[in-house]
């Protein structure tokens, strides 16, 4: 059923036929036909892409805000919130296997693509060519025909070093505040939740000087060959999702201010929770194999 009878929280809440989801794909249309038409030369896409982008996240706001009425209105049950997990489970899951392509393809470049172009079969073509990752021997591009300008790679220090002390903080702080809403401690919640949105905020401002670094003083871009392609991918990728991480958190925060979840019920807390663990998770393995390695 879709209301509840006299305030009794229905056994699965199925909601009333909704607009949102073909409105918001209509968004999404005009985001993808006018990014199309950009990238292709034609100016007019620039602004299918931004009004496409204004009305999908006007769209958003209202099918959240309908979703947390029905929440804090007694709509959802546990069989809903199960529901909840599963699907987050779910789309974690698929995060993992979108971040696994892309080290999967870190390593084939590595372990196989860059010493086959200087296999014995290519020495003629390629006789000074050095078939080395370019973080294992500095000053190596690894571009046989040299067609990639020289760049220096991005190392451990300081940069990437600070943004893990910055993530690996927030994941605590995060638990804290978790511990604090299951005690029942909404003030203390509340500051442990801004503190961790603080700490995501400045790591995507390190990550955007780090870039400026990369490309004004290293040279190192996105033409920058397989090793300039994969950094900036992982990275980039990466530095988008603590973005999302980050909102996500922020209005949990602010729906903590205005008294929502309880000490019993709060999986839209943990489900954000859930997001910025595997998110600091993902930055580990991304900070040993792409700045150690």
């Amino acid at each position: 059923m879709s209301t509840t009878t006299s305030g009794v929280t229905p056994y699965y809440f199925v909601p009333h036929p909704s607009r949102h989801p073909v409105f918001a794909a209509a968004g999404l249309f005009f985001v993808i036909l006018g990014a199309a038409n950009w990238i292709n030369g034609n100016h007019w896409g620039m602004y299918s892409v931004f009004l496409g982008l204004l009305w999908l996240f006007f769209v958003l706001f209202q099918w959240f805000r309908d979703s947390i009425r029905e929440s804090e209105g007694g709509q959802y049950s546990r069989k809903i919130d199960l529901s909840f997990r599963w699907s987050m489970s779910w789309f974690i899951f698929s995060e993992v296997m979108f971040f696994g392509a892309f080290f999967t393809a870190l390593w084939w470049m590595r372990s196989h693509s860059v010493p086959a172009l200087g296999g014995l079969d290519n020495a003629l073509l390629w006789p000074d060519f050095k078939a080395v990752w370019p973080s294992v021997a500095p000053g190596t591009t690894a571009s046989p025909a040299n067609i990639i300008e020289p760049f220096q790679t991005m190392t451990p220090f300081w940069l990437p070093t600070i943004n893990t002390a910055l993530l690996l903080s927030s994941g605590a702080t995060l638990t804290v505040a978790h511990h604090a809403l299951r005690a029942g401690h909404r003030a203390q919640t509340i500051l442990f939740m801004w503190i961790t949105v603080l700490l995501g905020l400045t790591f995507v401002f390190v990550q955007g000087y780090e870039y400026f670094h990369a490309y004004h003083e290293l040279n190192l871009k996105l033409s920058s060959g397989a090793y300039g392609s994969t950094f900036f991918m992982l990275t980039g990728f990466h530095g988008f999702h603590v973005i999302v991480g980050m909102l996500m958190l922020l209005f949990i925060t602010l729906r903590l201010m205005a008294g929502h979840f309880t000490p019993e019920k709060h999986f839209g807390f943990e489900g954000a929770a859930w997001y910025w663990h595997f998110v600091d998770v993902v930055w580990l393995g991304l900070y040993t194999l792409v700045y150690w390695l």
